[in-house]
């Protein structure tokens, strides 16, 4: 079956891009809906202007629902979608991977700190 012209291509609807905060706002939002001012409490760093864009990329790509409530001050509650709920999987498999190799990326970044952030020059010369 062939796209019609105007489609996106494959590639560009597979293009997720997840932020720094992607899989943070996933994991917490794992068991129980949250509140805009609820999530940024418990992530500490994120400004507002970042959650903000984190939480309609998600809503874009269908992992996370909005749900607006008409009440003063105006409530909105976020949730994982389905989908959403597929994306833990890649959370929790980077979670696993990073305690796996904590002490090799510990090292990595020791030794690239080490040389001033420079990488290390390796020459090498055809036999």
């Amino acid at each position: 079956m062939s796209l019609p012209a105007s489609s996106p291509t494959a590639d560009e609807v597979l293009q997720v891009r997840p932020g720094k905060w992607t899989l943070t706002i996933v994991t917490l939002l794992r068991s129980e809906k949250l509140r805009f001012n609820e999530l940024r409490r418990v992530t500490g760093g994120i400004s507002q202007k970042t959650l903000t864009l984190t939480l309609r990329e998600l809503e874009r790509d269908g992992f996370v629902q909005r749900t607006m409530f008409a009440t003063i001050p105006p409530r909105v509650d976020y949730e994982l979608t389905e989908l959403g709920r597929g994306l833990l999987e890649l959370a929790d498999s980077l979670r696993v991977f990073t305690l796996r190799n904590r002490a090799e990326i510990e090292e990595a970044r020791r030794r690239y700190d080490a040389a001033g952030g420079e990488p290390a020059i390796q020459l090498i010369h055809p036999a």
